[in-house]
């Protein structure tokens, strides 16, 4: 009975994301129409551009990097129920603590400068997320609002660094200066962006896999995140499961930031990871914070944004339609598990 439950529960759960991403398609479809002159054509490349050259594929894997680590961030705080809504900061701190290191080793060994760097990033975020959790164990705070407070906080600090201290005047971007070209990541599908970096973000997506169903503080962990007070009353250490996964979630997300001025930005623009965030819990949320299915879905992500690409540079449409497409899956993605949550709930009430 317990198995045939859980089987109706998984196909319940697939009809809906089928449901949700076929109502996303088919608004990009009623869009074209409605704004594209030449309809068939912008559809095409919309669906198929990602996939008509090495430039275009390799690009849509690179774009899915950074979103596989914040995905993974939110996998894993979601997973010990608790919300980090402050990636985005945390991606961003993550970008400029990376390029600082680099600048202020300019001269160093493009390995072990690289490696201070990403350790650094990793460290910014894990703090920055560090920080709700530990308010959360200490009075109660809802991480949530001290997150996402947090985050915004940092942006306006980066940004000041950015297009302040930083600042190249060289540039007219708002950009800081760039970094030495040894710490560039290694690109493997050229003339594509792709690099190395896709392969690390595999092997976390596997070690986080490992680490939440094959070990003891993983286990731990997720009973925390089924129940709390269970979880307290058999003798598990709650509070530290307040602050670890937030500070795992946080240095997730310093990764992304590192990932993506090493691998393809090599400085840190003004903005340069808006969106990473956020994208991250759509990207954990189809994957049901699954890690490895986070793999996936953050390649669903990049396509989407890929084909508007693809379609706006071959075509009449506006690159616009990929932000409409991806705001209409993050909200019914987060209205399905909002539903899930709620009747969870109840049926536990």
């Amino acid at each position: 009975m317990i198995r045939l439950k859980k089987t109706s529960e998984i196909i319940i759960n697939s009809a809906g994301l089928i449901i949700t991403l076929t109502v996303a398609f088919l608004i990009v479809v009623i869009l074209i129409l409605l704004l594209s002159s030449e309809p068939v054509k912008s559809i095409y490349y919309f669906f198929a551009g990602p996939f008509i050259n090495k430039y275009y594929f390799g690009n849509m894997l690179n774009v899915s990097i950074p979103l596989i680590f914040t995905g993974l961030g939110i996998a894993v705080a979601f997973t010990s129920a608790n919300f980090n809504l402050g990636g985005e900061g945390q991606t961003y701190a993550g970008a400029l603590i990376t390029t600082v290191v680099c600048l202020w080793l300019p001269q160093a060994n493009g390995y072990v400068g690289g490696i201070l760097a990403i350790i650094a990033a990793i460290i910014g975020g894990a703090f920055l997320a560090g920080l709700s959790g530990y308010f959360k164990m200490k009075w109660g705070t809802s991480e949530l609002i001290s997150s996402f407070l947090i985050s915004s906080a940092v942006i306006f600090i980066v940004n000041y660094f950015i297009t302040g201290p930083l600042d190249d005047p060289s540039n007219n971007l708002l950009t800081t200066y760039a970094i030495s070209d040894q710490y560039f990541l290694m690109k493997i599908f050229p003339p594509s962006r792709l690099d190395i970096s896709i392969v690390l973000a595999v092997i976390t997506a596997i070690l986080m896999v490992f680490f939440l169903f094959r070990t003891h503080w993983g286990y731990e962990m997720r009973m925390c995140g089924l129940n709390r007070e269970f979880s307290r009353y058999g003798g598990l250490n709650v509070s530290a499961y307040m602050i670890f996964p937030m500070l795992l979630s946080g240095a997730l997300h310093g990764l992304a930031g590192g990932i993506s001025i090493l691998g393809t930005y090599y400085m840190c623009l003004k903005d340069v990871t808006a969106g990473m965030g956020w994208n991250g819990i759509a990207v954990a949320l189809i994957a049901k914070n699954n890690p490895l299915a986070v793999i996936p879905a953050a390649v669903f992500f990049a396509y989407i944004d890929a084909g508007a690409k693809a379609a706006m540079l071959h075509s009449d449409v506006t690159f616009e339609i990929a932000a409409i497409v991806q705001s209409v899956i993050f909200y019914l993605i987060t209205a399905q598990a909002l539903y899930t949550f709620l009747k969870y709930r109840k049926r536990t009430a």
